[in-house]
């Protein structure tokens, strides 16, 4: 798995734009949380799906961006959370114990 950090608000315009392409994900994590912890290694572990970018935002150094990205893509926050972009939509979002790979990609395969 190859997690491109997301660091900057400005990210989330380049992400709309990429998710016209392909699907993207985005996983917000705290460290400081032993099930959001729990869920990013469950995801590392499995393999990615082809065709799908994923991007991992930490939520203790970048709050204010999970904050515009509830805004943005009209979710509420959660944390953990996955979220699943596609034409600048959020088509899929789901948090804690309920977040996996499997489901992931199934999601982003009905789309396309």
């Amino acid at each position: 798995m190859n997690w491109e950090l997301l660091t900057d608000e400005a990210q989330l315009d380049l992400i709309v734009e990429k998710s016209k392409k392909e699907p993207v994900v985005i996983f917000k994590h705290s460290i400081r949380c032993n099930i959001s912890s729990m869920a990013k290694a469950r995801l590392e572990r499995e393999i990615a799906p082809a065709g799908v970018h994923f991007y991992l935002l930490d939520l203790l150094k970048y709050r204010s961006i999970s904050s515009k990205i509830a805004e943005q893509f009209r979710v509420v926050h959660q944390s953990p959370q996955v979220l699943l972009i596609r034409n600048g939509d959020c088509i899929y979002d789901e948090s804690h114990n309920g977040i996996e790979m499997d489901e992931i990609a199934e999601q982003a395969s009905l789309v396309k």
